[in-house]
């Protein structure tokens, strides 16, 4: 069974051929960090006019690195949602053009989704599915528009039991990125320059881990609390403390507050398999945590690599396996929802 899934919702054009849901034969991106960068964030206007540009070519390229006939495509993948509405357009009409031309099945699929299917690619992860031990499993998505921790019961089953409140963790990472001047996409940028820093220079109070918020999440306070402290610090009241311990002392309050949570809901539910999705889970720190986590708590963990963690076709096509299997279309009049939800 072969899969053409296209993922468009935010600035990456992403096009996978998936073979029998995890083999996966191509999968081609096409980023646009340069074209946003001296605005210091995504830029929507620009992300879709880019998206046009490419979608066509990243979609040829696919098909021709997986070495597949168009005839051969059982099925067209695309993410309809949530993201950037005119990015989510471009996607969404490519997939039914294909599916019209082709005459092949369209399936609709949301991007938090496919964050979590992503981790169904790494062949241990899959290895636990087929030997029927590893539902119900906890995910946490951390990305630039998302923050939450999803309970997997089963197949396409989903229990949301935490989500941000405001600013989502990479949201807030490319805030304080921003406002410290050292560039953009904050993540990845922190992240580096935090593993020769101070972490501890400053404690910045962990958002929300008060009993009664349960799992939900809030970055936009932290992202305020780095703002003050700097205007003090700039007033004499406040130590002098170098923006890279700035940065490295909020990423480890975000992670603090990300580890606690995934924590209290691994206990909680007897969970014995938890994974991550989503941009941020590229995050060194992040990672490292994540893995003390699955030894104290002695259960499974498990990490996509770098280029599963970002928005990827291939994560797509993997979710889109599943409603393949049981049936689930959409039909030509399906339409974009940039906030839907799982």
């Amino acid at each position: 069974m072969i899969l053409l899934a296209i993922e468009t919702s935010c600035d990456e054009t992403s096009a996978s051929i998936i073979k029998d849901g995890f083999n996966v034969l191509s999968n081609i991106t096409a980023t646009q960090n340069e074209f946003h960068e001296k605005y210091g964030g995504i830029v929507p206007e620009i992300a879709s006019r880019k998206h046009i540009e490419t979608i066509n070519l990243v979609i040829k390229e696919a098909i021709e690195k997986a070495s597949v006939n168009e005839k051969e495509i059982d099925a067209i993948a695309v993410t309809f949602g949530p993201g950037l509405p005119g990015s989510l357009l471009v996607g969404l009409s490519s997939a039914k053009a294909i599916s019209l031309a082709l005459k092949k099945p369209l399936i609709a699929v949301n991007h938090l989704e496919g964050h979590i299917y992503a981790n169904f690619l790494i062949p241990e992860f899959e290895t636990l599915e087929r030997k029927k031990d590893l539902f119900p499993f906890l995910c946490l998505i951390v990305s630039g528009g998302h923050t939450q921790l999803v309970k997997v019961n089963d197949h396409l089953k989903y229990e949301t039991i935490g989500r941000t409140r405001d600013d989502a963790a990479g949201e807030a990472f490319d805030k304080v990125a921003r406002f410290l001047n050292l560039g953009y996409p904050g993540g990845p940028i922190i992240d580096k320059i935090s593993k020769n820093s101070d972490e501890n220079a400053i404690d910045f109070k962990r958002p929300m881990i008060e009993e009664e918020y349960k799992y939900d999440f809030s970055f936009s306070g932290i992202k305020t609390a780095v703002v003050y402290f700097c205007k003090k610090m700039e007033k004499g009241k406040e130590k002098k403390v170098n923006k890279n311990d700035i940065a490295a002392s909020f990423q480890k309050a975000v992670i603090d507050t990300l580890i606690e949570k995934t924590t209290k809901a691994a206990i909680e539910f007897g969970i014995k398999t938890i994974a991550i999705g989503g941009g941020v889970a590229s995050n060194s720190k992040l990672r490292e945590e994540m893995q003390k986590l699955s030894s104290k708590l002695n259960i499974n963990c498990f990490i996509p690599p770098a280029w599963l963690c970002t928005d990827n076709a291939a994560m797509i096509g993997c979710a889109a396996y599943q409603k393949y299997k049981q049936n689930i279309f959409a039909d030509l009049s399906l339409d974009f929802d940039s906030t839907a939800r799982i």
